[in-house]
């Protein structure tokens, strides 16, 4: 327990020191798996009670992220995963095509602010890919806890991979 303590009070320390500033054009992103779907066989399931719960713990842990924008892509469960920070936070949730990630990636580095995308266990890594031009791997689909952090300052992304049963708890 103690472990699990000290993780996530590193975790927290080392995060909070990466938010955007408009005066060093630094910014960060956030990229998330959706929350954990209904498994009914349908192209566009809801989320699950856990899902539900996962997404309600997350949008208490990005509050004070200086979070500006969030990106869903235009699935219900992608949505409602973002949709209570962003009703939280006042935001428009903004929509991206998961099937064109560089015209994702173009708008992210255009406006260069924080923000937070949820996207899927196939995108996700590849969104990670495509932004900081690293190995980054993929991710099985079966989960659901990664968080991939993505630092920039200037022209030099940082990337770190966290969990977020460390974080969330």
């Amino acid at each position: 327990m103690h472990l699990r303590i000290l993780i996530f009070l590193l975790a927290c320390c080392f995060i909070g020191n990466t938010t955007a500033s408009d005066t060093d054009n630094s910014y960060t992103l956030y990229l998330v798996r959706h929350a954990e779907k209904q498994a009914d066989g349908s192209r566009d399931p809801a989320l699950t009670e856990n899902g539900k719960n996962r997404s309600e713990q997350l949008a208490v842990w990005f509050q004070d992220k200086n979070i500006a924008e969030i990106w869903s892509s235009d699935y219900k469960r992608t949505r409602d995963t973002a949709k209570l920070l962003a009703t939280g936070l006042d935001l428009e949730m903004r929509i991206y095509d998961p099937r064109n990630l560089p015209d994702l990636v173009e708008k992210l580095a255009h406006k260069q602010s924080t923000a937070l995308i949820v996207g899927h266990s196939n995108t996700t890594p590849e969104l990670a890919r495509l932004l900081c031009d690293c190995s980054v791997a993929d991710m099985d689909e079966s989960e659901y806890d990664r968080l991939i952090v993505i630092s920039v300052v200037g022209s030099s992304p940082q990337v770190r991979t966290l969990q977020q049963n460390h974080l969330l708890q």
